[in-house]
């Protein structure tokens, strides 16, 4: 429906938000809004109002997280539907009710001024209804019980399940037995360090920009983590031969399919070079492949060097992230290692968890649900560059984050302090480099299609605004 209510003062004492909340309410109960009814949006009312439209998002994302309206991405805010009972027997519906709602948490993007952009959100793409739909049937019947420590047995209808979320990812040869389960991808890094290293200075090589928990997971094991320079391709080969020789380096820690921050990518040909520095040095090949969604370009690690090459990824950029469902695969020779230490460090998966990563991965609905994530971050992804215009943003589609170079006259800190005043959360490039090391003017902007498009783009456009107005002087 199109929007019919329009309402023209607020009247009442309290926060002005409060009096909007009321005033959309007594316009439900008197009839004056209908069920699926759509609303004006933010900016319009508040100027129709003579309020803020921080005051007209709050009261919305109020009234949201309550379920008495509904908001839908690209389309606007609504009436909340009455409650249904979902079928089981019927597709996976769209979750876009609004008495879906857990926690205090939405499962559906909101009106809201206030975006952070720290980490990707992911759209709603029907997960959080099956995932619950999944829950309640390992409610009452688990398959491995609710009474017994985690075994090897029982966790392999799950490791089944990762080998088919795997199909088709360019791995080489594998089997459920080289599958280990781990609480995330994360968790998967620290499995897979602990099974390498070893001696008293073991030292690290990470790319000179990348993901900080290299970093963290290495520096807990006291090693040596050490940055290597790179170039659009990735790491730089003749550079990773230096540290070789100058370090006891047992890992390279590296995301070559999808590299965060900076949404690169790193071809076949600088791949196969860094095996040779590799094999030439004796050292393993860590990959984290947490951020590609499902699609490949190049072969991974494991395959170019099947010897050396280790592989980690987890559900949380592609489903969920509150699973904290994650797997490792390493060389075969060395799986009854990886096994070792993760049976030693934590038993395995809670027998839910694993009941029900063997019944999600495997649901006729989950590919669906998968491309449903992909094309909903894209669509976030195009607004917020084509927002940004003639700025230079490295970006790419199926990529849920941007890489924002910033202009002359803002530095990265600078600019993050000012984004947060302006309700903006990103990261600066600092965060993505070692504690002694220079980093750019940059910052990465992170997709959260968890609030509404236009949300969204509101929020991008206020960045925009900023880069088109640096601070007139920079202090030395």
């Amino acid at each position: 429906m199109g929007t019919i209510w329009q309402p023209d003062q607020i009247d009442g004492p309290g926060p002005k938000y409060k009096a909007v909340v009321t005033m959309i309410r007594n316009g439900i109960s008197n009839g004056a809004l209908s069920a699926g009814e759509k609303l004006p949006p933010v900016r319009e009312l508040a100027w129709k109002l003579g309020v803020t439209p921080g005051t007209v998002a709050r009261a919305y994302t109020m009234l949201t997280e309550s379920g008495t309206l509904q908001a839908e991405v690209g389309r606007g805010t609504f009436v909340a539907l009455p409650p249904t009972t979902p079928d089981r027997n019927s597709p996976i519906e769209m979750d876009v009710i609004a008495h879906h709602v857990h926690q205090g948490t939405k499962n559906y993007p909101a009106d809201t001024y206030a975006v952070n952009m720290f980490s990707p959100h992911l759209p709603s793409a029907g997960q959080a209804t099956l995932i619950r739909n999944l829950m309640a049937e390992v409610a009452q019947d688990p398959a491995s019980g609710v009474m017994h420590y985690p075994s090897r047995t029982g966790a392999r209808p799950a490791r089944e399940a990762v080998v088919k979320w795997l199909a088709g990812t360019p791995l080489g040869s594998f089997t459920e037995a080289d599958v280990i389960l781990s609480h995330g991808g994360q968790n998967g890094l620290s499995l897979v360090f602990q099974s390498i290293l070893q001696g008293r200075r073991p030292a690290i090589a990470i790319e000179e920009l990348s993901y900080p928990g290299f970093r963290r997971a290495g520096e807990l094991l006291r090693a040596d983590v050490i940055p290597v320079a790179m170039d659009k391709d990735g790491v730089i080969p003749e550079a990773l031969d230096e540290v070789a020789r100058s370090h006891d380096l047992q890992i390279f820690c590296t995301s070559p399919e999808v590299h965060n921050p900076t949404a690169g990518f790193t071809p076949v040909a600088r791949r196969e070079a860094l095996v040779k520095v590799a094999r030439k040095h004796d050292f393993q090949i860590v990959e984290d492949d947490c951020y590609r969604m499902r699609v490949e370009r190049a072969p991974a690690y494991r395959m170019l060097a099947p010897e050396r090459g280790w592989y980690v990824s987890s559900l949380a950029k592609t489903l969920t992230p509150a699973l904290r469902i994650g797997f490792a695969i390493g060389p075969r020779q060395r799986t009854p290692d990886l096994r070792r230490v993760a049976e030693y460090n934590c038993f395995g998966l809670a027998t839910p968890l694993i009941d029900l990563c063997a019944k999600l991965l495997v649901h006729p609905d989950i590919d669906t649900i998968a491309e449903g994530t992909r094309q909903g971050f894209n669509a976030y992804v195009q607004s917020a560059v084509n927002i940004l215009g003639g700025y230079d943003v490295a970006w790419r589609t199926n990529v849920p984050f941007l890489w924002l170079s910033l202009p002359v006259g803002w530095r990265a800190g600078a600019f993050c302090q000012a984004a947060e005043g302006q309700g903006v959360q990103i990261r600066s490039a600092e965060e993505f480099v070692c504690r002694d090391a220079r980093a750019p003017h940059a910052v990465r902007l992170a997709i959260n299609a968890g609030v509404a498009l236009h949300s969204f783009e509101d929020a991008i456009m206020r960045l925009r605004h900023l880069l088109d107005s640096p601070p007139e002087q920079l202090s030395v």
